[in-house]
């Protein structure tokens, strides 16, 4: 009881700061890779240990830490390009002023009432205030000095520390470029001082959502289906005669044109699509609900669960989404494993479309369904624009797919959405590395 009273009392009057730097159950989860120039480790603490270790909530605030080791192995000095982990990542004095201590922000939270009982709070505003201020201080020093500086590494030393990302759920994907660094003179500034060694691509699960692709045991369809291996021809003559569109459970309607086709092992494909796409998590009374919420709000729920479209049999093995101004606007991406290898590689089969608004509908049980852009072409030219940036496609071209329709004789998808097309499916081959992309006329 006593210890309660002064632990009450603590809160009341104090603003405490108290991170547990001891917290490492996270680097059990690290991934590590080398090559000749450096041996490189990431982990990424999940939301709870994120907390303890920094002694805030930086998830609440979009933030995440990213855990990075690197050892330099070369003869020269490397440097960690950070903005290939996150253009927009936060630097350390910046992360931990979002979280600091503030006892006017927290009244302001309470509204009208907080002020209204503001004379009763005049005793515990000079103490929380000075506390604060320390605190603050505190929390400053603490987030530079975990923090990974941007610096030349030398030979055979390691630099340890963390990078504030932007939250990410379900996976955090990223490149880890370094850079060789040689020193120069004043009079030799205008020669190139800067070049590239090599991209490091981790994909790394981050605990607190349950992405959909989940609930398929993928290394066992991939055991299973072991795909027919195909020259350039026989893929194009393969993938010409795959189903022209999706269908219902039943696999009596059909629904949204295949109009995608993905060449790539399972990493591969997963990193590539989500250092730019969000999972979609599975369909839960939890993830109902959120996705409710932010439907009747018009707000953000970038891991909202998809609805489920069938080929070959069964729902979609993965879904991706890239959210716009609320969940009312984006894209929904689905590709399923298909029989078919190339260049010892697995084909995906997939269908992309953009969401553009909420009409009313008596094809569900809700009698509410997304819009969907008529012009399907779009989104699958948008797939492929957003892969070549990131420079990780090794060839790609289009092939026949579900016939051309224009405005004046739509097809529609399973909830009556019209859509018109080319008729065209593009192919992608990605790389797990950067290339230079090669464009075919496939046959």
């Amino acid at each position: 009881m006593y210890r309660s009273v002064i632990a009450l009392l603590k809160r009341v009057f104090i603003a405490s700061y108290s991170p547990d730097a001891q917290t490492e159950a996270f680097l059990q989860r690290a991934q590590k890779q080398q090559n000749a120039f450096a041996d490189v480790m990431a982990a990424v603490p999940d939301s709870k240990e994120s907390s303890q270790i920094f002694g805030v909530s930086l998830t609440r605030r979009g933030i995440q830490p990213l855990y990075l080791r690197i050892t330099n192995r070369s003869n020269v000095p490397l440097r960690l390009k950070v903005v290939s982990i996150d253009p927009n990542y936060f630097s350390p004095l910046e992360a931990a002023a979002i979280n600091h201590f503030s006892i006017f922000k927290r009244l302001t939270a309470f509204g009208v009432v907080g002020w209204v009982f503001f004379h009763l709070l005049l005793v515990v505003l000079p103490s929380k205030i000075i506390t604060s201020f320390w605190a603050n201080q505190r929390m400053d020093d603490y987030f530079l000095m975990r923090a990974f500086r941007i610096r030349p590494i030398p030979p055979g030393e390691t630099s340890v520390g963390f990078v504030y990302t932007q939250f990410a759920a379900g996976a955090k994907v990223f490149q880890v470029s370094l850079y060789t660094t040689t020193p120069v003179t004043a009079g030799e500034l205008a020669a190139s001082t800067m070049e590239p060694v090599i991209d490091f691509s981790f994909s790394i699960p981050v605990l607190g959502i349950a992405p959909d692709y989940m609930r398929r045991d993928l290394a066992a369809l991939l055991g299973r289906q072991a795909g027919v291996e195909c020259d350039l021809s026989e893929l194009a003559r393969r993938i010409t005669e795959l189903p022209p569109a999706t269908t219902n459970q039943q696999n009596k309607r059909f629904g949204d044109p295949l109009n995608l086709v993905v060449v790539g092992d399972f990493e591969t494909v997963v990193t590539n699509f989500l250092g730019r796409w969000d999972v979609t998590e599975m369909l839960t009374l939890g993830s109902c609900w959120r996705t409710a919420k932010a439907f009747l709000l018009g707000s953000e729920y970038r891991y909202s669960p998809v609805s489920g479209l069938y080929l070959f049999g069964r729902s979609q093995d993965l879904a991706f989404q890239r959210i716009r101004h609320s969940i009312n606007e984006r894209l929904h991406l689905r590709l399923w494993l298909s029989p078919l290898c190339y260049q010892q590689a697995p084909v995906w089969v997939g269908q992309v479309s953009r969401d553009i608004g909420v009409r009313f509908t008596t094809q569900v049980w809700n009698f509410t369904t997304h819009r969907v852009d008529p012009d399907v072409d779009e989104a699958r030219d948008y797939v492929l624009e957003d892969l070549l940036k990131v420079e990780h496609v090794a060839a790609a071209g289009y092939i026949s797919g579900v016939g051309a329709c224009n405005r004046s004789t739509p097809r529609y998808n399973l909830t009556g959405d019209p859509y018109v097309t080319d008729g065209m499916r593009v192919l992608i081959q990605l790389a797990p590395g950067r290339v230079q992309p090669r464009f075919f006329n496939w046959p």
